[in-house]
Order: structure tokens, then C-alpha cells, then sequence
């Protein structure tokens, strides 16, 4: 047994903060949390004491590109082999869980090199977060993504795929219901999948107990995909009152990725990236931030993701995300939240990550600073003083 102290402890629900937490692991779950006062420590337990470190959950990461690593301009890893992307996503899984990222959901991955990479770390072969895996992500012929994705045309092609990702041991499927910024040739307001193609998805899917996500970013394709019943829109840049309506109706959660456009706006053409990206930024910037902020005031479900591997968007660089969301206009509670308890219910992990209660995971990091007063301690690597992934110190 393991007693983790600090001076003070989020436990990604609550509003109330605990002072001088105690938490007792049991092998790579929580049993117990409380105070230095109502907590009883065992004799024989190996107490790791944090001193005036915060505690909270390790964080989640809900839409992350492993296998890419932030370069100005995609383009130039399309013909990268197997091999080298398996690397790449290895070591990006290892700076993502140094930076306090317990868990992630990869959204994309060439080759399902994702869904190897889960297994692998679940062997002990590498470290890294616990990964929800998606593999290769569904698009029609020529569509966003399409040169890693799989091409579906029409219903029961996109039934087979979605089949031949389930086969790969993927844990959810992401589809693309419009284009986006960084597939050269394709709009990021076009719808691509329609409502039948999405709904092919959406259940079958759903027949094998697994959760869908999409990439959506105009309007028409994100009320489609909220029709079909898919469980989270991807980005949702073109947001109206009717959808977000609908998306409250459904309990369709929203992983807005602020940090993507983001990082391509502030580097620009001067650091490589191409003009169409670029272009294509400055059309959805603006509407993106509005429309994360609608969703936000109306109470939809929203879930932090960073899109981490677009350009200068790197792994490790993942905490930055919750600085943008509260510039936009979000509490830093429920940022905090939105990187904790949310995420994880999102993802269907509400009972495993994402808090420290009693049957959870022990994913805990100490962090040097109040994140509950300044979320920007947790974008610094030096303030994290520790993370642990299942009880065992990383």
C-alpha cells in the first residue's frame, strides 16, 4: 500500500479543494482519500510526501495525433514509413504523460499505429498514457484526412470500415463529416459523410459498445452528425443555436481543440506553414472562439483536446489548451474539469480516470502552484513535481 500527501488536493468533481490530502492506493487503484485527520495510514505503507505540492488527477488529453509531431507543414511526413511514425508516436506518448497527461484518445493514426502502441504500453514495453485508440480515422474518397484515413463511400462501405477498425482493436471510431484545414484541396465548411453514411457509423459502433467521434467543423456537417448520433464533435468551429440545442437534446459533447488554429495563426507563413493551411485558419478562427463559447454558456459537455501534432501544436505542450479555453471565456474550474471528470465521461472512463476516488486509477500528479487560481502552473514543466500512473511514480 502507498500514501500520497500534499498540501492540498482537487479531485476533478468537486468545487471544494481538501486540505492536507491523504490518498491510499491498493495496488494501481485509489481506496481512500481524505485528510491527514481522517485518513489512516498503515504502518508498513510507503508514504510519498509531497510537501506543498497541489494535487489533482492526472489530466486527459481527448484528441491527440500520436503518430504527427507538430511540423509547419504536414505534407512533408505523408510518405513516412510504418516504422519511423511508430517511433515518432512512442516518443510523443512519453512526453505527453511527463507533462501530467495520464490518459489521451488518439483521433487518427496512419497505419492504426495507435492501437499497437496502447497494447504496447499495456505490455510494459514502453511508458506512456492509457490510450483510447481510434485508428485510422473514416472519410470519403478524397476527404479530410484521407491520406491516412480509410475511404468509405456510402453506407455499407463505412459499416465494413468501421468493422475493420473493430477488428484492429480500435476503441473508438472517428469519422469526418466535413473537410478541415491541413488535407490540401478540401473545405473546412463542406460537409463530406452525409447523415446515412454517419449513421452507418453511429451504429455499428454502437452494436459493438464503442463511442464515435468526428471531425466537424461547418455547420451542416455537425447537425448531421448530431442527427446520426455520434457521441462528440471534433473542433465544432461553425456552431449555431439550433445545433447547440440539439447537441444539449442529445448529450453530444463538444472537444473544441483551441490550440490548432491557435498555434498556426501565431507562427503564420513565415514559419512554413503553407498558404492554404493558413487561409483556411484565418476563414473558422473567429466563428471557432464564438461558437466554443456559446456551447460553453448553453452547457454542453465539453472535454479538453488539443489536436496536439498539427503545426507547432507539440506533445507535451498539452496544458496550454487549458490557458486558451479560459481566455475564451471558461471558469477555471471547469477547465479544470474539462481536463479531469468530463473528459473522462466523454470518453466512457468516468469509473477509471479523470478523479481520485475510491476504484479510480491512481493517475495523480503533485504540481508546484494553485491550478485552481492560475491554470498556467500546469503548462510549465518545471511545476510538475510529479507523475504518477497507477500508483507507480513516472
Amino acid at each position: 500500500m502507498k500514501a500520497i500527501k500534499g498540501a492540498a488536493l482537487f479531485d476533478g468533481v468537486s468545487h471544494e479543494m481538501i486540505k492536507n490530502p491523504v490518498v491510499l492506493l491498493e495496488g494501481d487503484r485509489i481506496t481512500e482519500v481524505g485528510t491527514a485527520a481522517t485518513v489512516q495510514v498503515p504502518a508498513d505503507a510507503e508514504v510519498l510526501d509531497y510537501g506543498d505540492c497541489f494535487l489533482m488527477p492526472g489530466m486527459l488529453d481527448i484528441h491527440v495525433h500520436l503518430t504527427s509531431e507538430g511540423s509547419p507543414d504536414p505534407r512533408k511526413s505523408l510518405h513516412d514509413p510504418e516504422a519511423a511514425l511508430a517511433f515518432k508516436a512512442a516518443r510523443h506518448a512519453q512526453l505527453t504523460l511527463a507533462a501530467g497527461f495520464t490518459t489521451v484518445r488518439s483521433m487518427g493514426a496512419k497505419f492504426d499505429i495507435d492501437i499497437q502502441l496502447k497494447k504496447s504500453i499495456a505490455a510494459g514495453f514502453v511508458k506512456g498514457p492509457r490510450i483510447t485508440a481510434s485508428g485510422r480515422c473514416i472519410t470519403i474518397t478524397g476527404g479530410h484526412g484521407h491520406n491516412g484515413g480509410i475511404e468509405a463511400d456510402g453506407p455499407w462501405e463505412v459499416r465494413k470500415a468501421v468493422r475493420t477498425l473493430l477488428k484492429s482493436g480500435a476503441d473508438v471510431i472517428k469519422v469526418m463529416a466535413t473537410g478541415g484545414v491541413l488535407t490540401e484541396g478540401v473545405e473546412p465548411g463542406a460537409a463530406e459523410l452525409c447523415l446515412e453514411e454517419l449513421q452507418a457509423a453511429a451504429t455499428e459502433a454502437a452494436n459493438a459498445g464503442k463511442r464515435t467521434a468526428t471531425h466537424a467543423q461547418g455547420n451542416t456537417g455537425i447537425r448531421q452528425a448530431v442527427e446520426a448520433g455520434i457521441n462528440s464533435i471534433e473542433h465544432g468551429c461553425f456552431l449555431d443555436d439550433e445545433v447547440i440545442a440539439l447537441m444539449l437534446q442529445k448529450g453530444t459533447a463538444l472537444v473544441p481543440t483551441l490550440a490548432a488554429p491557435r498555434h498556426i495563426l501565431d507562427h503564420g507563413l513565415e514559419a512554413g506553414i503553407p498558404q492554404y493551411a493558413v487561409d483556411k485558419t484565418k476563414f473558422i478562427a473567429e466563428k471557432h472562439l464564438i461558437s466554443f463559447a456559446k456551447a460553453y454558456e448553453a452547457g454542453v459537455p465539453i472535454g479538453l483536446g488539443t489536436d496536439a501534432g498539427t503545426p507547432f501544436n507539440y506533445h507535451g505542450a498539452n496544458a496550454l489548451e487549458l490557458q486558451y479555453m479560459v481566455e475564451a471565456g471558461m471558469s477555471i474550474m471547469a477547465a479544470l474539469r474539462a481536463a479531469t471528470s468530463t473528459a473522462a465521461a466523454i470518453i466512457g472512463q468516468e469509473d477509471n480516470v479523470g478523479s481520485l476516488q475510491p476504484g479510480c486509477y491512481a493517475d495523480v500528479l503533485a504540481v508546484k502552484g494553485d491550478p485552481t487560481k492560475d491554470v498556467k502552473v500546469l503548462a510549465a514543466k518545471e511545476n510538475i513535481a510529479a507523475v504518477i500512473l497507477g500508483g507507480e511514480v513516472i
